[in-house]
């Protein structure tokens, strides 16, 4: 069964640091596309980065310049790192996976709108 699972969030003050991980299984993690969006129940939901099998990556402005994000294909695992947090970015944080198109590239990140996997989440709080 695919699986993804979220580790790394917290309580940071503004300004700081924080890197979210995401282990994955159950599935062939090189043949998938692999992202990080953001979500408040109730709210919409934000893509903030996407990396593509072959390790180039994508952000959303929101972020772009503080987040990399990063991954171990040996050991299927997905990172985050976040620098220069605010507090607007509070929010649950979730790893997700989502199959390429039919000639093997992966959509544009305003086009994640269905992934195929995705985790619980982990929380991260930003306080000023």
């Amino acid at each position: 069964q695919a699986q993804l699972r979220e580790s790394g969030g917290g309580s940071v003050q503004a300004g700081g640091s924080l890197t979210l991980s995401c282990a994955a299984s159950g599935f062939n993690y090189r043949d998938y596309c692999m992202g990080w969006f953001r979500q408040t129940p109730g709210k919409e939901r934000e893509v903030m980065a996407v990396i593509d099998r072959d390790g180039s990556a994508s952000y959303a402005e929101s972020v772009k310049g503080r987040f990399t994000i990063s991954q171990d294909n040996t050991k299927n695992i997905l990172y985050l790192q976040m620098n220069s947090l605010k507090p607007e970015d509070s929010n649950m944080y979730y790893c997700a996976a989502e199959k390429p198109a039919g000639d093997g590239t992966c959509p544009d990140l305003e086009y994640w709108y269905g992934m195929d996997y995705w985790g619980k989440g982990t929380l991260v709080t930003i306080s000023s």
